[in-house]
């Protein structure tokens, strides 16, 4: 993995990376030998600052600092809600009404380390969606976080039942096969066995808004991941459903 091949854009300021899922955000504290976007980041740049973070099945835009005022202003505007956060997500299901907002507070799992939980009690959580297409089985859903809660999208999506595909731990892990997708689906001559189109969590950072230090509005974007775009254009060709847009 070439860090140059993950940059979005750099400036003396700040450096946005489109994220492949699988890596870490930040090194593990108990592994140092998994790689992780920072650790990459460091090696190149030297000095780099977290930001923010996505989870390590997340891919797409992120954004870290490259010096100390830069960090201090970025971290500002996340933590302001200056920031404006967009995902594309593949959900189980069908989402009636196709847009909506869900506020739900979140709160650590009573039981489960790593597991969050909607809860009276929680930090107040802020999530819009709109679904973009339909497909029966699945749903390609645009989000935008108003709060940055631990696992926020996945939490309030399996809250309104319809959680994030591929997520095994807020709904399940079976992989997204073509074979549940396309009616009379055959292996092929030389395969022993079928291959997932996607056995990660169907989830990416697409877009991120904000005003850098000069004062001038930017918007980063990560086009769509290749295995979640995989799965859409499988779904657009066997449902029969003229899609509303291209990602």
């Amino acid at each position: 993995m070439r860090i140059n091949d993950l940059i979005i854009k750099e400036t003396p300021d700040y450096v946005i990376i489109n994220k492949p899922a699988g890596v870490l955000t930040i090194p593990d504290r108990h592994d140092n030998q998994l790689s992780s976007v920072q650790g990459l980041l460091k090696k190149h740049f030297g000095n780099i600052f977290t930001v923010h973070r996505l989870d390590k099945d997340t891919s797409g835009v992120i954004l870290f600092a490259k010096n100390e005022a830069a960090h201090k202003y970025y971290s500002q505007a996340f933590e302001g809600r200056n920031v404006q956060k967009f995902y594309l997500g593949l959900v189980n299901g069908q989402l009636i009404p196709a847009t909506g907002t869900i506020e739900e507070a979140i709160a650590e799992h009573p039981i489960t380390k790593g597991k969050m939980v909607t809860a009276k009690k929680g930090k107040h959580a802020h999530t819009d969606y709109e679904v973009l297409e339909a497909f029966g089985l699945y749903s390609l859903v645009k989000l935008q976080i108003h709060t940055g809660r631990t696992h926020q999208i996945r939490v309030h999506m399996k809250h309104i039942g319809h959680p994030i595909a591929v997520d095994e731990m807020y709904g399940t892990n079976t992989p997204i096969m073509l074979s549940a997708i396309k009616k009379g689906y055959k292996l092929g001559k030389h395969d022993v066995e079928e291959r997932p189109l996607l056995s990660r969590l169907a989830l990416h950072s697409f877009q991120l808004h904000f005003t850098d230090q000069q004062g001038q509005p930017q918007v980063a974007e990560a086009p769509l991941a290749k295995d979640i775009q995989a799965v859409v254009t499988q779904l657009r060709k066997n449902s029969g459903i003229v899609p509303k847009l291209t990602l």
